[in-house]
Formats: C-alpha cells, sequence, structure tokens
C-alpha cells in the first residue's frame, strides 16, 4: 500500500507537468496577485468564462477556477493562476482534498480505537451473549449485501475509469508529442534546404558570402529550436507514461484487492468465522485508509486535469503571451522564427537572382565561338526566366507575364535543354546544357522547398502551431481526461466507503448471527428439558 500510495503522490505532482517538476527560481513565481521576473510584465486577469482577453506580455490562466484556500500563504485565496511550476498553486489545489485525507484520518483513529475497545472487551470482560433482535439481524444482513453490491459496482467502475483515462491520457501526449516531432522536423527540413542552398552553384556563381554565413548562424539557432521542441516534448511525455502506467497497475491491484476483500469478508461473515473476520476488518481498516488518502488524490488530479483544459481554452485566445504553459509546449522563440523567415525570403530571393543572372547574361545571349567557356552554341527560343515570389521588402509578389513559377520552372525548361557533344557545346537547338540544367533545377528545388516552408514559419512566429495543438487537445483530449479522471475518483469514493460499512456491518452481522446461534440453542435446550 505504501507503494501505491507514493505511486499517486508521483502522479499528482508529474501530470501535465511537461517541464521540470521542482520549482526553479529562474521560473516565474506567482503568488498572491504578485509576479516576478527580469523585467516588468503587463499583468492579466482572465475569468472562467468565454470573453477574449487582450493580449499582454503574461497571461493568467484560469484565474477564477484556480481561485482557492492557499495553507503556504495562510489560507489566503491564491491568485496566481494555473501553474504547474508554482508550489503555492499544488497548495492550493491539493487543499480541495483535504476533507478526503480527513475522513482517511479520523477512520483510522476512531475504528482503530473501537477495535481496541471490542478487543479489551472481548478479552477482559466476557459474557454470555443475550438475545437478539430479529430486526437487527435482517437490517444488518440487508445493509451488508447492499454495501458489498456498491462495493463491487464501484471496482467495476473503478477499473473501467482507471482504462479509459490511462486511453485518454496516452492519446493526448501522443498527439503533444507527434505535433513537437512533426514542427521539429519541418524545422530540420528548412534547416537542410538553407544548407543546400550554400552550396548551389550555377556556373561557377555562388550565394554571397555575407549570406552563407548568416545561414550558419541561423541554422544553429534552428536545429537548438527544433532539438529543444522535440526532446522536451518525448522526454516528458516518456516520464509521465511511466508514471501513469505505474499508477494504472496500482488502481488495478486496488481494484482487484478491494474486490477480494469484500467477497472474502462477505462469504466469512455469512459463515460465522469470527476470528477470520476480525482479521479481514483489519486488513480492510488498513486498506480503506488508503483508498481514502487516494481518493484524495485523484480529487487533486482531476482539478489539475480541469485547471490545464481551462487554461489551455484561455491561452488559444491569446497566443503569444509569455504563461505556465511554456512549459508544455513551448513556442519557437518569436526572434528564432522572425530570423528563419527572413534569411529563407532572403535566400530565395537570392538563389532566384543567380538563376537569373545566369538565364539573362548566358543562357539567352548569342555568343560567338571565341567567347568560351560562355559560349555552348546557344541557339532556338530564349528561356523564360524565374519568378521571384517576394519584392525587395520580401512581402509576397505576383509573377508577370513570361516568367515562370518556381513550382513548375524545371519542366518548363526541360524543352530549352540541348545536347552536346564531348567538349560541351550543344550540337542541337537549346539554350541549357545538361550540366547547366542540373544546377539551375537544384536552385529552384531549394528556392521552392525554402518558399514552401514559408505558412509554416509564420505559424512559427505567431505559435499558431501550438495553439492549434491546444484547440485539439481542448477539444478531443479534454473531455475525457477530465470524465475519467471523475470516473476514477467517483470509483475510490465509491469502494472506500462500501469497504468502511461493510466492515461496520461484518462485526455487526457476526455479533447479531452469534446471538441469534446462541439464542436458539438455548432455546432447543430449554424445550429439550421440557419436554
Amino acid at each position: 500500500m505504501g507503494k501505491l500510495l507514493v505511486l499517486s503522490l508521483l502522479l499528482a505532482f508529474l501530470f501535465f507537468s511537461c517541464g521540470d517538476s521542482h520549482f526553479q527560481n529562474s521560473q516565474t513565481t506567482l503568488t498572491s496577485g504578485e509576479i516576478q521576473k527580469g523585467v516588468q510584465r503587463n499583468l492579466l486577469q482572465v475569468e472562467e468564462n468565454n470573453e477574449t482577453p487582450v493580449n499582454s506580455s503574461y497571461l493568467i490562466l484560469a484565474a477564477k477556477r484556480t481561485h482557492r484556500r492557499d495553507p503556504l500563504d495562510d489560507f489566503k485565496k491564491y491568485t496566481g493562476g494555473w501553474n504547474i511550476s508554482e508550489k503555492h498553486y499544488w497548495a492550493s489545489v491539493g487543499f480541495t482534498a483535504v476533507p478526503l485525507w480527513v475522513i482517511a484520518a479520523v477512520w483510522f483513529v476512531l475504528f482503530g480505537l473501537c477495535l481496541s475497545l471490542i478487543c479489551l472487551c472481548y478479552c477482559c470482560c466476557r459474557r454470555e451473549p443475550y438475545g437478539y433482535s430479529r430486526i437487527a439481524y435482517a437490517l444488518s444482513l440487508i445493509f451488508l449485501i447492499l454495501f458489498t453490491t456498491v462495493a463491487i459496482i464501484g471496482c467495476v467502475v473503478l477499473y473501467t475509469g482507471q482504462e479509459k483515462f490511462h486511453n485518454s491520457t496516452s492519446k493526448a501526449l501522443t498527439y503533444v508529442v507527434d505535433t513537437a516531432n512533426s514542427t521539429g522536423e519541418k524545422l530540420r527540413d528548412v534547416s537542410e534546404y538553407l544548407g543546400a542552398a550554400k552550396k548551389i552553384q550555377v556556373d561557377q556563381i555562388y550565394l554571397a558570402t555575407n549570406v552563407q554565413t548568416d545561414i550558419d548562424q541561423i541554422q544553429e539557432k534552428i536545429n537548438s529550436s527544433a532539438t529543444t521542441l522535440t526532446e522536451k516534448a518525448v522526454d516528458n511525455s516518456d516520464d509521465i507514461h511511466d508514471i501513469v502506467d505505474s499508477v494504472r497497475l496500482a488502481l488495478i491491484i486496488i481494484s482487484a484487492v478491494m474486490l477480494l476483500l469484500t467477497f472474502i469478508g462477505f462469504l466469512l461473515s455469512l459463515f460465522g468465522k469470527k476470528t477470520l473476520v476480525y482479521i479481514m476488518v483489519i486488513v480492510g481498516w488498513i486498506l480503506v485508509t488508503g483508498t481514502f488518502i487516494l481518493c484524495g488524490v485523484f480529487l487533486l488530479l482531476h482539478n489539475v486535469t480541469a485547471d490545464s483544459c481551462i487554461a489551455m481554452n484561455q491561452w488559444v485566445k491569446n497566443p503569444t503571451a509569455h504563461t505556465a504553459l511554456d512549459d508544455i509546449l513551448p513556442c519557437v522563440d518569436n526572434i528564432t522564427a522572425q530570423e528563419t523567415m527572413t534569411k529563407s525570403k532572403e535566400v530565395t530571393t537570392q538563389l532566384v537572382n543567380v538563376v537569373n543572372q545566369v538565364i539573362s547574361n548566358v543562357s539567352n545571349l548569342n555568343f560567338s565561338p571565341s567567347f568560351k567557356p560562355l559560349y555552348f552554341n546557344q541557339t532556338g527560343p530564349l528561356l523564360p526566366i524565374l519568378c521571384n515570389p517576394y519584392h525587395p521588402d520580401f512581402t509576397n509578389r505576383t509573377c508577370a507575364p513570361g516568367e515562370v513559377d518556381l513550382s513548375n520552372a524545371t519542366e518548363v525548361w526541360k524543352s530549352y535543354v540541348c545536347q552536346v557533344s564531348s567538349d560541351g557545346i550543344c550540337v542541337t537547338t537549346g539554350r541549357l546544357t545538361p550540366n547547366f540544367y542540373e544546377q539551375m533545377a537544384a536552385g529552384v528545388n531549394v528556392s521552392y522547398g525554402l518558399y514552401h516552408y514559408g505558412p509554416f514559419l509564420v505559424e512559427l512566429q505567431d505559435c499558431t502551431f501550438v495553439r492549434e495543438t491546444f484547440i485539439v487537445i481542448h477539444r478531443e483530449h479534454c473531455p475525457g481526461l477530465r470524465r475519467y479522471s471523475k470516473w476514477v475518483y467517483s470509483g475510490l469514493v465509491m469502494v472506500s466507503t462500501a469497504v468502511m460499512l461493510s466492515l461496520v456491518f461484518w462485526v455487526i452481522y457476526g455479533r447479531e448471527r452469534r446471538h441469534r446461534v446462541y439464542t436458539k440453542a438455548i432455546r432447543g435446550r430449554d424445550f429439550d428439558k421440557g419436554t
């Protein structure tokens, strides 16, 4: 039981905490309406209603729902909002489970005293059983059957709830990890395209040296962001999976043990096995105490789950704000995203210029044979230039007539490729040698790849990918998480309460049964004497 409690407490402290589980001094501390960080930030308290918040640099999430008593702050109301890195948040949400833990303590003490008194009376004050009440006997049997049935139902609810809760948690974690991996892969693709752009050459013309240097710097930032994003999501997901799996096993064991205890205790009580019944009562006394403690833990977990879902929904309305949700799925650093987007547009423009420079100054000019290596017997229709998708200020540009788009330029240019002799001179009509075509096609492919990832980079800049992730979690996963965590909590309450009362009626029914048997035996002897 001790191990089960430890596992459950670990779950409460780590569930939904995809960041560091300890409270770091470097993180924002939210206590009693006061937020401190290195620079001054605006504060915004958002109520639980659907009103859309105004953009702010720091957003207090689920402020109304998390307005609970904080035992670490003289039981004042906690006003820091949802923050899984804040000890005051955990203290306030943990305070909601205190009634159940008090019940566990009271039950343990009072029932323990009752058992001690019964043992004391049995050992020191033995006396013959007196007459029994048929009503008391019947009621004790009815209540014993009733509470045994409720305990069985509670075990079924507990087992079903933990199974569904585990599945919902796994699906939500898998979705977060898949999103992080997908975003990280796209970032790496952009990095690879930028790296490939450095190697592009068309007729010995490369990107400018300063652009190549900038690419090296931005690649380092991109790769670092991608690694941080994926590793943080995957590592924390693995940790949570391990804990959830352990708690799942603990709940399965609890439901099985409590079900077995209920059956055996019921049967022993029916058959009047007094000594064995009292042994089962002692075992049940300890187990009921443990399950009431677990009830409190899962009530805490249920509240944290609900808080998290509300926090996600509120963050979606203000995605650029810095919040405690940064520990779960952080947005890519805005400066890095902006630099990546700007550099990708710049590199795309540079590559288009390199290609067009070769088209205008080499392919579309008719050099004399003496102008080698520029001469390769260019003949035929002029080669259309490549469309630059951006204006000089990097805003989107519409292609002009006669320009070929990045998406189909390589197909259009194929008809301009000539056959060459052994010395690289065209022997058929054409404006491109196969070598030139391959170099230009490589430049177009890299340019198109960077242009294709433009919308993705915009999403990185405004954190759209995180917003969409949280929208899906809130819409598709949160209802199940909240519902099934409540099932587990409710199942534990049913089992704990039913077994607790069953223990009482094991004793009461056993006593009434002994009195009934004794009374019948006395009456039988009196009848025999009378006859």
